[in-house]
C-alpha cells in the first residue's frame, strides 16, 4: 500500500475528512465548549440555530453544539476501547484456534458460532440488560459484540499462513511458536484487521447509539449521540433541527469510518 495510492482514493479522502473534521470537534471538546453540556437557559428552549448557537437548543434550553462537542468524546472513546477488546481477545481466539487447530478450533469456532447466531444489537442488548446501563458496561458489551468479527478473520488467516514457506522454513531453524505467531504471520495480517477495526468502530458507534437512544447505553447528565436523538423524536416537528443535527453527526461518524475502511482495503488489494 502505497501513501500516493490512498491520496488518490476518493472514499479514502472524504472519509478521512469527514472523521478528521469530528476528530478536531473532539479534541477541541476537551478545552473549550461554547456553553457547558448541562447548562440549561429556559428562557432559549428549543431555540433554532443562529448566531450565539450554531446548532440551536434542545428542550432544556442546552446548547446542542456544545453537546455534540462533548458526545463525540462518548463515540470514539466508546468504539476505541470496544474495537481494542474484541481484537484482542478476538486475535488471540483466532490464533489457537488457526494456529493449534483441533479439539480447540472445534470448541472455540462452535462458541463463536453460537455468538454469531445472534444479531449484534440484540447480544448487546442482551449483554447490558445482565450487567446493567452505563459507559463501562456499554464498552464491554460492545467489545464482546466484536470478538466474533475478529476471531474468524484472524482464524482464516493462521490456517492459510502457517502452509506457506516462510513459516515452515521458521519451524525448521527451530523458531518458536510465539515468535513465528508474532515476527512472521501477523504482519502478513495487518491488511484485514485494520479494515475490519474500521468497520467495526463505525459499528460500535451505531451500535453505541442505539443503546443510548433505548436508554441502555451512556447514562445522562453525560452527553450522547444516541440518547439526544432521543430526546429529540418528541420534538420533530416544532423542533426538526434538532432531530436532523444529531442524526447528520451520527451519520457522518459511521459513513466516515466506512469509507476510509473501504479506502484502506482498496489500497491494500494488489490486483488494483
Amino acid at each position: 500500500m502505497r501513501w500516493n495510492q490512498l491520496v488518490r482514493n476518493k472514499p479514502f479522502m472524504i472519509g478521512g475528512c469527514l472523521l478528521v473534521l469530528l476528530l478536531g470537534l473532539m479534541v477541541t471538546s476537551l478545552f473549550y465548549t461554547p456553553y457547558g453540556p448541562n447548562d440549561m437557559n429556559t428562557a432559549m428552549r428549543l431555540a433554532p440555530p443562529q448566531a450565539s448557537h450554531w446548532f440551536g437548543t434542545d428542550n432544556f434550553g442546552r446548547d446542542i453544539f456544545s453537546r455534540i462537542m462533548e458526545g463525540s468524546q462518548t463515540s470514539f472513546v466508546i468504539g476505541t476501547a470496544s474495537v481494542a477488546i474484541g481484537l484482542v481477545i478476538g486475535l488471540l481466539i483466532g490464533a489457537i484456534a488457526g494456529y493449534w487447530g483441533g479439539w480447540m478450533d472445534e470448541m472455540l469456532m462452535r462458541i463463536i458460532d453460537a455468538m454469531l447466531a445472534f444479531p449484534g444489537i440484540l447480544l448487546a442488548i442482551m449483554l447490558v440488560s445482565v450487567f446493567g446501563p452505563g459507559f463501562g458496561n456499554t464498552i464491554v458489551a460492545l467489545g464482546i459484540m466484536s470478538i466474533p468479527a475478529f476471531a474468524r478473520i484472524a482464524r482464516s488467516g493462521f490456517i492459510q499462513y502457517k502452509e506457506f514457506a516462510f513459516v515452515k522454513a521458521a519451524k525448521a531453524r527451530g523458531a518458536s511458536s510465539l515468535r513465528i505467531i508474532s515476527r512472521h504471520i501477523l504482519p502478513n495480517m495487518a491488511s484485514p484487521l485494520i479494515v475490519a477495526s474500521t468497520m467495526r468502530f463505525s459499528g460500535s458507534i451505531l451500535a453505541e447509539a442505539g443503546l443510548s437512544y433505548l436508554g441502555l447505553g451512556v447514562q445522562p447528565p453525560d452527553p450522547s449521540w444516541g440518547r439526544m436523538l432521543s430526546e429529540a423524536q418528541p420534538f420533530i416537528i416544532n423542533a426538526p433541527w434538532y432531530v436532523f443535527i444529531t442524526g447528520a453527526v451520527i451519520t457522518a461518524m459511521v459513513l466516515g469510518f466506512n469509507l476510509l475502511g473501504d479506502g484502506i482495503r482498496d489500497g491494500f488489494d494488489k490486483k488494483r
